[in-house]
């Protein structure tokens, strides 16, 4: 059960708002993931976690797809529902 209580992406604003777009335009959803709608209470963490997501999952040697199932499988295996 979630604790922290997620921004919506219709009451985002300012900057918030643009990296949520920025969000979903690298991702192609169209929506914004809950990790990064927990950390919108705070633009400089939703910038630091979004540069770090960035940096970790679309770059280096290993494929997007393949370091997204890793995050999932280590995600179960840390008995995270979210």
């Amino acid at each position: 059960m979630p604790t922290i209580k997620l921004v919506a992406e219709r009451q985002a604003e300012g900057r918030v708002c643009e990296i949520f777009e920025e969000i979903k335009a690298v991702l192609g959803t169209s929506f914004v993931p809950a990790n990064f709608r927990a950390a919108a209470h705070n633009v400089e963490h939703l910038e630091a976690y979004w540069h770090q997501y960035k940096t970790i999952m679309h770059k280096g040697a290993v494929d997007h797809a393949t370091k997204e199932v890793i995050a999932m499988v280590v995600s179960a295996l840390n008995t995270c529902d979210a």
